[in-house]
């Protein structure tokens, strides 16, 4: 699949902002609000289920950061200790991000740049109690020996990008999450539901956010 040039940047219905691309017909979060999307099925249902003082992020779909963000605000909240690692294949570029309305409305102008800044494969101090290393790959080939206690899987939907919701990615992300660890997404196709059982994952469908009726969390 080739790079976007056509995205477009969008306000969802909480005010922030999202992209869409007209070739896919696909949208990065949900048009009825993309903070709210994050915050439910990534932080209160991910996150926030993390019992753990030091916690390892992995998130499989960078995207525009947002869902860097939200846990950056809520480390903080919460007094916890974050390594987050992110795989994207199509970074925005620097006007996208400087589209966005994330920076100076959630987040400092300071963090926002550290977080999307245009640093890749390397460490990003946020601050002494949060790290980021962005990773510009394909997670199809992907490959780390790091544990993690909690991933976001939050790819394009498998009816657009289905081989991004193979046994084969999924069994490699089950090897590298710690027992108890969680892996959340906002896909509730069956197919992902019977895979990620198959693999040795304990589902559970819970309420999604609003306008989608359910969301999916996998523990190992």
């Amino acid at each position: 699949m080739r790079d976007y040039l056509n995205r477009i940047i969008i306000k969802t219905d909480d005010n922030s902002s999202s992209i869409f691309i007209p070739e896919l017909n696909e949208n990065y979060h949900s048009t009825h609000g993309a903070i709210q999307e994050s915050n439910h099925i990534y932080i209160k249902n991910g996150f926030e289920q993390i019992k753990n003082n030091h916690i390892n992020i992995f998130e499989v779909g960078f995207g525009t950061g947002l869902n860097t963000i939200l846990t950056y605000i809520n480390s903080k909240e919460l007094n916890k200790t974050v390594n987050y690692y992110a795989v994207e294949k199509y970074p925005l570029n620097q006007q996208e991000i400087d589209t966005l309305n994330y920076n100076g409305t959630i987040i400092n102008k300071e963090v926002y740049d550290l977080i999307n800044s245009n640093i890749w494969n390397s460490k990003i101090i946020i601050d002494k109690n949060f790290s980021l290393i962005k990773y510009k790959a394909d997670i199809k080939t992907f490959e780390t020996d790091i544990n993690f206690d909690l991933v976001y899987f939050d790819a394009f939907a498998p009816d657009v990008q289905p081989k991004l919701w193979s046994k084969e990615i999924f069994n490699n992300i089950y090897n590298q999450i710690n027992i108890g660890g969680i892996l959340v997404t906002y896909s509730v196709k069956g197919e992902v539901k019977r895979l990620l059982k198959s693999i040795g994952f304990k589902v559970e469908i819970i309420d999604g956010p609003p306008g989608k009726r359910h969301m999916l969390r996998a523990i190992k």
